[in-house]
This record gives C-alpha cells, sequence and structure tokens, in this order.
C-alpha cells in the first residue's frame, strides 16, 4: 500500500483523485485529528505493518472520523472515487454511532456468515444499501472493489472471490458497465441478502 501522509495544517478542501491515499498521522496532527467528507467515496484502512490494508470502514458525504480515537499509527484514507473531505473539521457531538465502530461492527458480521457465498452475497448488498442507490431496474454502487479487497473483506481468496463473482455475473445478477467506475447490482440481490437489516 502507498500512501503520502496528510498535511499537519487543518485545511478546509483536501482533494484527492480515485485509487489515492493519505495517512491521518495523530501523532503529527495533535489535536486536530478529526476529517469530514464533504463529496465521494472513502476506504479507511490501517497502515500497520500486520494488518496492512485491513479495511476498517467505508465513508461518504456528512461523515466524520476521529483518527485519535484510531491505532497510534493512525490510519490511511484511500478516495474509491474522486474525494474531497476537510482535515479541519470538529467532531460534532450529537453525530451519534461513530461511522468507523459501526462498519467495523457490520464488516465482522458478515465475516461469521457460513459460507464465502453468503459473506459476499451479505457485503455486496450492504455496499449498496449504504452507500449506492436504487436506478431504474439496477441498484448503482458509485465504485468497485478489487477481487483481492473483497477476498480481504470477505475473508477468502481473490481466486474464490472471482469465482463466485463469476458466478453471480452468470446469473445477471450484476454488472459492470463498460467505462463506468461504477457497478450495478439486480435489487433481487440486494433485497435477498443474508443481514438484509444490517
Amino acid at each position: 500500500m502507498t500512501f503520502r501522509l496528510l498535511s499537519d495544517t487543518p485545511l478546509s478542501a483536501v482533494r484527492l483523485p480515485a485509487g489515492h491515499s493519505v495517512l491521518l498521522d495523530p501523532a503529527r496532527r495533535a489535536g486536530s485529528g478529526c476529517i469530514e467528507v464533504l463529496d465521494g467515496v472513502a476506504r479507511v484502512y490501517c497502515p500497520c505493518e500486520e494488518t496492512e490494508g485491513m479495511t476498517l470502514a467505508f465513508l461518504q458525504a456528512g461523515d466524520q472520523l476521529d483518527a485519535s480515537r484510531l491505532c497510534s499509527e493512525g490510519a490511511c484514507v484511500e478516495a474509491l472515487t474522486p474525494l474531497c473531505f476537510s482535515s479541519s473539521a470538529a467532531l460534532d457531538p450529537e453525530a451519534g454511532l461513530d461511522p468507523v465502530n459501526e462498519w467495523t461492527l457490520q464488516l465482522l458480521r458478515i465475516r461469521h456468515l457460513g459460507s464465502a457465498e453468503q459473506r459476499l452475497h451479505a457485503l455486496l448488498a450492504m455496499l449498496v444499501r449504504r452507500m449506492g442507490r436504487r436506478c431504474g431496474p439496477w441498484c448503482d454502487l458509485p465504485f468497485r472493489l478489487t477481487h483481492e479487497r473483497i477476498g480481504e473483506l470477505i475473508g477468502t481468496t481473490r481466486v474464490t472471490t472471482t469465482r463466485l463473482i463469476s458466478r453471480i455475473r452468470q446469473a445477471q445478477l450484476i454488472e459492470v458497465p463498460p467505462g463506468s467506475a461504477g457497478m450495478r447490482l439486480a435489487p433481487s440481490l440486494v433485497e435477498s441478502a443474508p443481514l438484509a437489516n444490517a
């Protein structure tokens, strides 16, 4: 994983192109470890050597991340779509449940389902329900994840993930429009997923 350090100076708008990452280092940003996503979708992951790349959460517009509550080595924010966030945000005490805690809980629930097929089904449905939208006969997700990343999220190999996704494609329940940064899932796939109320 490659990333650059986020500036120590709080900024009202930091822009990242899709695929780029920054490290939020709480040691360098004493007292100002909160960011707020203004536009786009981000993945938060662990930069630690032992767990490098482990996904902690996904964030979208309006979500805040208090990096001071994470690992002492900080957290990385990866832009899944073109991303704009504020690194000068003040933590909203009325915000309710921390998005990282909530995502981590949901990802753990998915990891404990019995089969890789169930885990993939639940993950895709959760991503669409929380970060996608219904658009005609499809549910659109504005980004894609690599098969390797999906494997990490559901606790399986890239090869197994590719095989499972191929089955879903053959059933015409998922499609990746050419030239699109996102993907489409059939509503029936989303509605029939395990943990549908998560």
